[in-house]
């Protein structure tokens, strides 16, 4: 179910892993073998994760699988549940014709994902082992500077959009990761060309009309903070609103802290200032304002 103590770096370096992280996840890999009771879990997570591969909504309850795993192996469990689970991601990236490159940068996710384990505690892991779970069943894909997962509309963007579209519609919910540069404007249009051109190629039997979005990037407020040409005020221009006027709006303080800093729980009060993003996001917690994760829209 594991490739041997030999082959697993090469695997992992194919995934991004930290350096760092190669050497103690060789090690682990017998301490893992040995443990009967630890293989039968990761048989379970794997067949949990790979079960309905490509079918989209299917929800995997991973984390708390994981966190049944013996304290011996730690936050790295959910790496050889990856690991062990990447056969299957690949055939199924095979059989829909995803090109080795973009399988490849897609699955690369579970290195930044570490990488931001890492930035956060000062050791190695997997910081958010739900999340990874939308790229090892084949609903999401890094195409260019954004991602864009195979998702479908519910209810409420329907009604506050206005959309000629029924609730369940195939949609493209985009998500921006970090480590990955500016997010450009020329960066984001070449993504959604290829986005454009990748699911047309690769689902054909899925139409999606509309892109969507949930983050606290689309917060209007950040417009009061930023220069109207910042390629976050910019990317923010691309979308129509996507929640109701009279819908109370969701507190995300934490969302910016995390993804600017990398920890939700550092204290405002010590919020660095060094770029015009930190300035806004830390000024105004600081003065008292909140963050709330914006919605927003906009046709393919």
């Amino acid at each position: 179910m594991l490739p041997d103590a030999d082959t697993l770096p090469e695997i992992l370096l194919d995934l991004a892993v930290p350096h760092e992280d190669i050497n103690d996840l060789v090690a682990l890999r017998r301490t893992l073998t040995a443990d009967v009771r630890a293989m039968d879990l990761l048989e379970a997570c794997v067949e949990d994760l790979a079960r309905d591969i490509g079918e989209v909504g299917v929800e995997v309850s991973l984390a708390e699988r994981v966190a049944e795993a013996p304290a011996a192996l730690g936050p790295y469990f959910a790496v050889f549940v990856f690991v062990a689970a990447l056969p299957r991601t690949r055939a199924y990236h095979r059989e829909r014709g995803v090109p080795a490159d973009v399988s490849r940068r897609t699955l690369a996710d579970l290195g930044r994902n570490m990488a931001f384990h890492r930035r956060r505690r000062g050791s190695g892991g997997v910081e958010v082992p739900q999340w990874l779970t939308r790229h090892f069943r084949g609903e999401l894909y890094q195409l260019g500077r954004l991602q864009f997962e195979r998702a479908r509309l519910g209810q409420r963007a329907v009604a506050a959009a206005g959309l000629d579209a029924a609730p369940g519609e195939p949609c493209l919910n985009l998500h921006i990761p970090d480590f990955y540069g500016a997010l450009s404007p020329a960066a984001c249009d070449r993504s959604l060309e290829l986005a454009r051109e990748f699911f047309a190629r690769h689902f054909p039997r899925e139409r999606y009309r509309v892109a969507v979005c949930h983050s606290w990037l689309l917060d209007p407020q950040l417009k009061r903070h930023l220069d109207p040409d910042s390629n976050i005020v910019r990317f923010q221009g691309r979308f129509e609103p996507g929640r109701d006027p009279g819908e109370e709006p969701e507190p995300a303080d934490t969302e910016p802290v995390r993804f600017v800093f990398g920890d939700p729980d550092l204290p405002v009060a010590g919020l660095p200032r060094r770029t015009s993003v930190e300035r806004a996001v830390a000024d105004h917690l600081r003065a008292g304002g909140h963050w709330y994760m914006g919605h927003g829209w906009f046709r393919l």
